[in-house]
C-alpha cells in the first residue's frame, strides 16, 4: 500500500521464485520436458505446471530410418582433379547476378530517359 497526501493507492503482486530450478531442467535428459500454461476466465486449467517425457518407439524409427531413401547428387562441384569449387562457382554465380542487375537497371534508366512521359522522373546528373 502507498499513501500520499493526495491518495491512497493499493496494489497486490505475486512474486514466484522458479517452480523448477533452471539446474533441474539443465539436468532432463533427452525427450524430457517442462513447462507451464495459461489458461482463460471462462476456461480454467487445474493443472498448469507438468513434467513429461517424450516416448520414442526406437525400432518403429529405426524401421523408418532404414526406409529413407538416399537424395541424388544434383550437381557435383569437384573439378577433375578432385577439387571442391563449389565457393569459386557461389562467387562466380554472384557476380554474374550483380552485373546482370546493373545491366537491368542501366537498361531501365535509359528507357525512362528516352521516354517523353517518364523523362521527368530521372534528375540530370550536374
Amino acid at each position: 500500500m502507498t499513501i500520499n497526501q493526495r491518495e491512497k493507492s493499493t496494489s497486490i503482486s505475486t512474486q514466484m521464485d522458479s517452480l523448477i530450478p533452471a539446474s533441474k531442467i539443465s539436468n532432463l535428459t533427452q525427450g524430457m520436458f517442462v513447462g507451464a500454461v495459461a489458461d482463460n476466465f471462462d476456461e480454467r486449467i487445474e493443472q498448469k505446471i507438468f513434467h513429461c517425457e517424450i516416448v520414442v518407439d526406437n525400432e518403429k524409427v529405426k524401421r523408418e530410418t532404414a526406409r529413407y531413401v538416399k537424395l541424388p547428387q544434383i550437381i557435383d562441384f569437384t573439378d577433375k582433379d578432385g577439387n571442391d569449387r563449389m565457393q569459386e562457382e557461389i562467387q562466380a554465380n554472384y557476380d554474374r547476378i550483380r552485373q546482370e542487375v546493373r545491366q537491368i537497371v542501366e537498361d531501365e534508366i535509359t528507357r525512362i530517359k528516352n521516354d517523353p512521359e517518364l523523362c521527368h522522373l530521372i534528375r540530370d546528373e550536374e
